[in-house]
């Protein structure tokens, strides 16, 4: 497939792009929207749940000859204008935003974020101060968020994914013009150094210069009249060829998480008939001639929230999915979607680390399918959990069978010709009736640990992937990319020794792509367990995928220092999958 030309360079790019290795300030409005507006809230509830109190003690301590103690009762306002107090009360309602206009400017002025070379660095507090850098090398993808309330201003916020837990870092905020531009520099300059640095010069989306007030302002405009058209129009789609962009239709999407939501319906249809069952009999022991009043305070009483819930975790569903759309782009995998609040996700190549393709019973008559990936988020065990987090790991939420091969061969586009039979025929459609399956599946014997699916549960290794076929109700293929491969191992308990079987499974980064096969005849797995890690090794060897879009000279160096570091390849093999190898025969 091919990517989308660049655009010709604008006028002003090279003198405005922000990668420029000095230190940048972020929007001015950033402390109000990262927690001003909180404070401004809490401010005013405190105010007004205290403001008696506040105003007699501000006017006993600059006026203590009033003897406002001694004047409670009543409206405290009145109080003041009938005192002639109102130029002291405004003197200091000026004095506190004062103060908070200065905190929030201190705030402002020594937030402050660079981008180098090698290192996007961000550093900021006035008390507890805190620097953070992230290696341009080891970026796992860059995120730009549009929250609903600054997206109306013209305003993102910008995330760079880490490799590490907890690891991000994130540039909030920024005007989008500026953000976008963020996003290019960083992505060109972790894509080779050398290429970034050449590619300056015909940077597209540097802002033009904006000394002036005059044109500080048409900007501003030209930002609000952006972000408001952006909920109309969609956000992100300006550089993509038109017909390389993936959509979901508006009604698939629902349609499919109406039913996924039935799931939620039909669990909390049990909770309700288990609390009643419990509940109705013990209403009714009591005999009394208002029993039903009961019965039916706590059948609303449980119903009605368990009803709220399940319309809540639905709407939630399709609000963060509509306006869907993934992309190429040349510097990686671009996918957006939110209604309101608008996320664009930019995966550069080589950071999808497992992509599984799933299709529950339900969505099995319409032909719809889901893709999930692993990928390293750069957030800590406990955010990881939430659904905001989770959602960065589904990169098609229902599709076609033509959408799932077109998402493939975005997010693998690596993946060889030879194999695609193996992941479209025989794995995600598969086994085929002709009883030719090239896959692995569960010995016989150990039938009863998949009594449903064991004619189906197996495995395939190729030089690029190991692929795990799973599933009847639920059918799954996961595809692991030998070089993204952080380990293979093979367990065996007391009952697999019996019946000489043993388990095998595929370590990756964390995420919902999970690498287990059971029930595999013990030779097939001591012996797939030594071929995955040979084949792994050697991919390894051959990765370049850190520096994606360096230039020949770039990649010749690498390689040679690649040469000179794995002197013995056996010995990488040990290290990387042989400690990990933990089989019994």
């Amino acid at each position: 497939m091919s990517t989308p030309a660049p655009a010709a360079p604008g006028p002003h790019a090279a003198d405005e792009t922000l990668a420029d290795g000095e230190w940048h300030r972020l929007h001015p409005l950033t402390p109000l929207f990262k927690g001003g507006l909180v404070l401004i809230i809490v401010a005013g509830f405190v105010l007004n749940s205290f403001r008696d109190r506040i105003i007699y003690w501000a006017v006993d301590l600059f006026a203590p000859d009033a003897h406002a103690s001694d004047f409670s009762s009543g409206d405290p306002v009145d109080w003041v204008l009938e005192n002639n107090f109102i130029l002291l009360a405004l003197l200091i309602v000026l004095g506190v935003l004062v103060v908070l206009i200065v905190a929030f400017w201190l705030v402002w002025r020594v937030h402050q974020f660079r981008i180098s070379d090698e290192h996007v660095e961000v550093r900021k507090g006035i008390i507890f101060r805190s620097h953070r850098r992230a290696p341009l090398d080891r970026v796992q993808g860059v995120n730009l968020t549009r929250p609903f309330p600054a997206r109306l201003i013209g305003m993102a916020k910008l995330e760079v994914v880490g490799a590490g837990t907890d690891a991000n870092v994130p540039l909030e905020y920024l005007s989008t013009p500026k953000a976008e531009s963020v996003r290019a520099d960083i992505l060109r300059l972790a894509s080779g150094a050398r290429a970034a640095r050449a590619s300056r010069q015909g940077d597209t989306h540097a802002p033009a210069a904006t000394h002036e007030p005059a044109a500080r302002r048409t900007q501003l405009v030209g930002s609000m009249n952006s972000g408001v058209s952006g909920l109309i129009e969609g956000v992100d789609l300006a550089d993509v060829t038109p017909e390389s962009v993936v959509k979901i239709p508006t009604g698939r999407l629902v349609g499919a998480q109406l039913l996924s939501g039935l799931l939620w319906l039909v669990f909390f249809l049990v909770l309700f008939g288990i609390v009643m069952a419990i509940s109705v009999p013990a209403i009714l022991s009591d005999g009394g001639p208002n029993a039903w009043i009961g019965i039916v305070g706590i059948s609303f009483g449980i119903g009605i929230p368990l009803v709220i819930a399940t319309v809540a975790i639905t709407w939630a569903q399709i609000s963060k999915s509509l306006r869907y759309s993934i992309a190429p782009t040349p510097d990686g995998v671009r996918i957006t979607y939110g209604l309101f609040t608008t996320i664009t996700e930019t995966i550069p190549p080589g950071r999808i680390f497992a992509a599984e393709v799933t299709q529950s019973l339900l969505w099995r008559p319409f032909g719809w399918w889901a893709i999930k990936i692993n990928r390293m988020s750069g957030k800590s065990l406990s955010q990881q959990q939430s659904s905001t987090a989770q959602q960065f790991n589904i990169v098609l939420p229902v599709g076609v069978a033509a959408d799932v091969q077109r998402v493939l061969g975005l997010i693998l586009p690596d993946l060889p010709a030879e194999d695609q039979p193996l992941v479209w025929d025989h794995g995600i459609q598969g086994p085929q009736k002709s009883g030719d399956d090239p896959y692995r599946v569960m010995a016989r014997r150990a039938w009863w640990r998949r009594p449903f699916s064991w004619k189906r549960h197996g495995f395939a290794v190729t030089d690029f992937a190991l692929l795990l076929r799973r599933g009847v109700l639920w059918r799954k293929l996961a595809i692991f990319p030998l070089v993204r491969l952080q380990g293979i191992s093979a367990e065996q308990g007391p009952i697999d020794r019996l019946q000489r079987v043993g388990d095998l499974k595929a370590h990756s980064v964390t995420g919902p792509v999970l690498g287990d096969v059971v029930g595999i005849d013990s030779a097939e797995t001591n012996e797939s367990l030594n071929d995955i890690a040979r084949r792994a090794s050697v991919a390894v060897q051959r990765d370049h995928g850190h520096r994606w879009a360096a230039d020949a000279e770039d990649e010749t160096i690498a390689a040679e220092t690649e040469s000179a570091a794995v002197v013995d390849p056996q010995h990488n093999l040990t290290m990387n999958f042989g400690g990990e190898a933990t089989h019994e025969s």
